[in-house]
């Protein structure tokens, strides 16, 4: 089983917190509205600028902080993989729980410049910059999270194996 991601690298730097990707004012907004102030407060204007397949290079301490759902920010935002220098447990399981694959590699931070093209093996761990030939090894994710991220994230593989009945969401009105 692989999971091999390519696109357009994003990079952001040490102890981007968890407020940062998912801030306190996107709890006030309309759901399918969230994703549009994700980095407000570091990067204004970000979510207008990424798009679908897009990849993020993160530094030491990604996603650090809360439990806040910032696999699903990113995924809704087009991003389509993380790497960082050292991700967050909780980061990490919050991405695979929305079927974003995402784990670490050291150095990853000085193998990408902004705008480089990166390709992204899971299953093997290999971080690979396309546009400038290098590469890295970086830690491959376990077949279990795999499984998931391919499966698109917990609720879909819970579906697909009969645990959970698929339903429309429907939200309740004000």
């Amino acid at each position: 089983m692989a999971v091999i991601v390519e696109g357009r690298v994003w990079k952001f730097g040490d102890n981007i917190n968890t407020d940062l990707i998912y801030p306190n004012t996107a709890f006030r907004t309309p759901e399918r509205e969230q994703h549009r102030l994700t980095f407000s407060s570091n990067r204004p204007g970000w979510v207008d600028l990424v798009r679908e397949g897009d990849l993020i290079v993160g530094g030491k301490n990604f996603g650090m902080g809360s439990g806040r759902p910032s696999g699903k920010q990113l995924s809704e935002c087009g991003i389509r993989a993380v790497v960082a220098e050292t991700l967050n447990g909780l980061c990490l399981r919050n991405c695979v729980v929305a079927g974003l694959p995402a784990t670490q590699c050291l150095g990853v931070g000085d193998l990408f410049e902004e705008g480089d093209i990166g390709r992204f093996d899971y299953s093997t761990g290999l971080i690979t910059n396309v546009t400038r030939g290098r590469s890295l090894q970086g830690e491959a994710l376990a077949p279990l999270l795999l499984e998931t991220i391919e499966a698109g994230g917990v609720l879909p593989m819970l579906v697909r194996e009969g645990y959970v009945e698929a339903v429309a969401f429907v939200a309740a009105s004000t």
